[in-house]
């Protein structure tokens, strides 16, 4: 088959298949998770895929995807339900709002995502401290969206840009750039980025005003008009039955501990008596699981064994949609990966007049676009621009940010991260769930890109 007739074929496939997937999510009664499998079937076929690729292609997405996060989902929502009913979550939002003072409650989250993400993926991250969400919004009455965007973007832009992330490390690799330089730079120019996306989070929470219901489970849809701020928030007024600062923090504290040991290992390149151990601790499932079993005997001495297991099924029961749909997302993902629909768009790019600096930022837009994932966006793009980079005059630090910053562009139906957010924050119409987090990172994306033109034209 010709090449121009074979790209043109996998354009045309990912053409239709976006417009169908917008289509069957905005205007028909077919739920998202039957969508994203239909339009990763359509967009296979009519890209030239063998329609047994395209079968692989699809199952190994969805296994793959929850096979990195579908476990730990499923601990995370049983955690969450534990710090529920004993009070950690309580616990932990009085702590936060006592330390940074009433009012930043956004910051407080964001700060908190920034730091988890490093050693934690951004998907388990937030599943793992969405509960914060709904106990900070519960006690404030501030829109549980607007504490939730931070949360989110606090994760996805450490995630993105801050090593020693997967993403940024291997993109840094990739340049042939020094770890610390990508870190300091990262750090630096993250901070406008989630800066810029929480003004815009609490603009649009009170457009789409969300409070917790009393049991936890739903989101309720109210006003600001209707609720009184912090009215019935106390520092001083507060339960005897609360778990200690320590152990309510510990569920969390644990497996962060355990992953950031395991990363600083990895990255060192340790391989000393103890690395199989310090392998098997750290990986995100054995971590978190151990994070769930403090939770269970450091948090549930006061029920029984049958209240216990009981809270526990009730979180799980609420992680189901979030699964499965989460696992759609990849495997439209990776039709749209095997189709090579994204490796085509970027080559064509990479051969354009586009000014050298923004070659990686713009292949890592359109591959993000194209198939979902962050990293592998940044990745792509980096895999094919470092060497055309290497031959221009252009500083390889900026160039490797500038992949990484063109993953954050307008994540939506094919990012799992887009549903496990918007599913937790109890977002489920298409067109709220764009506002919430497509706008969110897109706003962060563009302030990259404003910021990666001003710092390359002062020190490029």
């Amino acid at each position: 088959m010709d090449v121009a007739v074979s790209g043109g074929q996998m354009i045309l496939g990912l053409v239709i298949g976006i417009t169908l997937l917008i289509f069957l999510i905005m205007k028909t009664k077919i739920h998202a998770f039957l969508a994203l499998i239909i339009t990763a079937a359509v967009t296979g076929l009519i890209g030239g895929m063998p329609p047994n690729t395209i079968i692989d292609s699809i199952t190994k997405g969805f296994g793959g995807t929850l096979g990195s996060i579908g476990i730990i989902i499923g601990f995370g929502v049983m955690m969450g339900e534990i710090f529920r009913i004993s009070g950690a979550a309580e616990r932990m939002a009085r702590t936060f709002i006592k330390r940074l003072g009433k009012g930043r409650e956004e910051i407080a989250l964001a700060l908190t995502g920034f730091i988890v993400a490093i050693p934690i993926y951004c998907d388990s991250g937030f599943v793992i401290l969405s509960p914060l969400v709904k106990a900070i919004s519960r006690k404030t009455k501030k829109s549980g969206i607007s504490l939730g965007i931070a949360l989110a973007l606090g994760l996805v832009i450490t995630h993105s840009l801050v090593p020693p992330t997967p993403g940024p490390v291997g993109v840094a690799g990739i340049f042939g750039v020094s770890v610390g330089s990508f870190l300091l730079w990262g750090i630096i120019l993250a901070i406008p980025m989630t800066a810029a996306g929480m003004l815009y989070g609490k603009w649009i929470g009170n457009k789409i005003y969300r409070l917790p219901s009393e049991d936890g489970l739903t989101w309720i849809e109210s006003s600001p008009e209707e609720v009184k701020l912090g009215e019935t928030f106390s520092l001083e007024e507060e339960s005897e039955d609360l778990p200690s600062t320590f152990m309510s923090f510990a569920p969390i504290l644990v497996p962060i501990i355990f992953i950031l040991i395991n990363t600083i290992a990895s990255t060192v390149g340790y391989e000393g008596d103890l690395a199989p151990i310090i392998a098997f601790l750290g990986a995100p499932v054995i971590a978190v699981g151990i994070g769930l079993l403090v939770a269970i005997f450091g948090l549930t001495g006061r029920f029984s064994r049958e209240e216990t297991l009981e809270k526990m099924e009730l979180g799980i029961k609420s992680a189901g949609i979030i699964i499965l749909v989460t696992g759609g997302g990849g495997a439209l993902g990776m039709v749209l990966r095997d189709s090579g629909a994204g490796d085509y768009i970027a080559e064509l790019i990479a051969k354009s007049n586009l000014p050298a600096i923004l070659l990686p930022f713009a292949i890592a837009t359109l591959v993000r676009l194209i198939q979902g994932s962050g990293t592998v966006a940044m990745i792509t793009a980096a895999s094919i621009t470092a060497p055309i980079i290497a031959t221009l005059n252009v500083n390889p630090v900026f160039a490797a940010i500038g992949a990484s910053m063109g993953s954050l562009m307008f994540s939506y139906f094919n990012d799992s991260y887009f549903w496990v957010v918007n599913r937790m924050l109890g977002i489920k119409e298409a067109k709220e769930q764009i506002r919430v987090w497509s706008v969110t990172t897109t706003i962060a994306w563009f302030v990259g890109l404003v910021e990666l033109l001003i710092v390359n034209a002062i020190f490029g």
